[in-house]
């Protein structure tokens, strides 16, 4: 049997262990200030909600939708959603 705390996943690349549960679940019991909480999640988009909206492409288009955004330094969700905005004429 070894000594090394049994690693279960990560969280951001961080590993889970058995003394990161107990010292979160000390913090956690501590309590926390609103006020001090940081929002986590992906930024919103527009000023709402957003939606997944499912769309199918053939090859060629995906390959050139992954090869552009790749060459931009950005998402496909992001390309797709400026070049829809530009056609549609919204901000």
């Amino acid at each position: 049997m070894t000594d090394k705390p049994e690693v279960l996943g990560t969280s951001g690349g961080v590993p889970v262990t058995d003394e990161l549960i107990e010292l979160l679940a000390e913090e956690a019991a501590r309590g926390y200030e609103p006020a001090k909480l940081t929002v986590r999640g992906r930024p919103r988009i527009g000023s709402g909600p957003s939606e997944i909206v499912p769309v199918r492409l053939d090859r060629g288009l995906r390959r050139a939708l992954e090869v552009r955004a790749a060459d931009e330094h950005t998402t496909q969700s992001d390309l797709i959603r400026r070049a829809l905005q530009a056609f549609l004429h919204v901000a």
